[in-house]
């Protein structure tokens, strides 16, 4: 299996991005095709100590780079030689099996919807992180690439993310959960209450395993294995995690670093605290899976480091090695409603 990694995109590029890489290829037995400033890239190598390209590791060689200065929608388009740009070509080609850019998030969306392209039927493609919860992780879908919806939008959403959830994380018949200020069924504004009519359908019919609304601390501690949500709730409930667990953690550490006590407790149970900031750490998970597009494509952070990177390629690995974008393909139909437009008029406002 060969992936197709950004080296340029990302705050830490490509020192970073290309040692994740290196590790990668090594620890998971990859291809590695780095695509970027061939000469960056060298760079990074020899003061890795290495001399050459390490068996299964290739260099694609792309001159631009897309920064968060440049417009997102069509940076691209007027950057064809940039490292995002040239990767994507690259999976759409089938020179690769998956690509992971820790990139500008917008740029990835746009560069991947319109390069790749979505899979016929899904009206928009959606990122999908997964977040930690009471009872291990859950799929959170949207998080931020669809700030309007329509309850046909969010309905597509439950089923990818349901599929992910299976197909990629092993979890048998995911509990999916609408995420919405109550649990009542007339909870919410006009989209969460038509969308929640045809996700129940859906569920009466076998199709996904609902369970109806969610709240944010419910969805918390995990009552949901995948969290539906419309791009900007999704985005704040997200954010609203990660500032959460950051506290948490800020005020633990100020704790126990108060005086010899506390630090002699903290020797006591600092197992315990490594597995608890593990279970906090971004960089555990690797990235974010961007569903709807016809081939795998994973946003990682955009500090990633290479712990970071060698998770994010891990989890490429995995989506690509999995059925799913098949098996989203095969059954398109039943995500249907009919009522949001043709494929073409969606293509056009994206």
């Amino acid at each position: 299996m060969k992936i197709i990694v950004d080296a340029m995109g990302g705050d830490n590029a490509p020192d970073e991005i290309v040692r994740g890489a290196l590790r990668a290829a090594k620890e998971l037995e990859l291809e590695i095709m780095l695509v970027g400033r061939g000469e960056d890239v060298l760079k990074v190598l020899e003061k890795n100590g290495m001399q050459s390209l390490p068996r299964g590791v290739e260099i694609a060689h792309a001159q631009q780079v897309i920064t968060a200065e440049d417009n997102p929608a069509t940076a691209f388009r007027e950057k064809k030689d940039s490292s995002l740009t040239v990767a994507l070509n690259f999976l759409r080609e089938g020179a690769g099996d998956a690509v992971v850019s820790a990139g500008a998030t917008g740029a990835i969306l746009s560069a991947a919807t319109l390069l790749v392209k979505r899979i016929k039927g899904i009206r928009r493609a959606a990122l999908a992180p997964v977040v930690p919860t009471g009872q291990g992780s859950a799929v959170l879908i949207d998080c931020g690439a669809n700030l309007e919806c329509t309850p046909e939008y969010l309905l597509q959403f439950a089923y990818m993310g349901s599929y992910y959830a299976e197909r990629v994380l092993n979890r048998p018949e995911p509990r999916v959960g609408l995420l919405n200020i109550g649990t009542e069924a007339a909870k919410g504004t006009p989209l969460h209450r038509e969308a929640y009519a045809l996700l129940r359908e859906a569920g009466e019919n076998g199709k996904l395993q609902f369970l109806g609304n969610v709240e944010a601390r419910e969805a918390a501690l995990g009552q949901a294995d995948v969290i539906v949500a419309d791009g900007f709730s999704g985005n704040i409930f997200l954010k609203a995690m990660e500032g959460t667990g950051w506290f948490f953690g800020q005020e633990i550490k100020k704790m126990f670093t108060k005086n010899a006590k506390t630090k002699l407790a903290y020797l006591g149970i600092k197992e315990e605290m490594d597995s608890f900031k593990k279970v906090l750490d971004y960089r555990q998970v690797g990235g974010t899976a961007l569903l709807g597009v016809s081939k795998p494509v994973i946003k990682a952070h955009g500090s990633s480091d290479a712990v970071a990177i060698l998770n994010a390629i891990r989890q490429a690995a995995a989506f690509a090695g999995s059925k799913l974008i098949a098996d989203l393909s095969d059954n398109v139909a039943q995500m249907r409603t009919g009522g949001a437009g043709s494929d073409e008029e969606s293509e056009k406002n994206y």
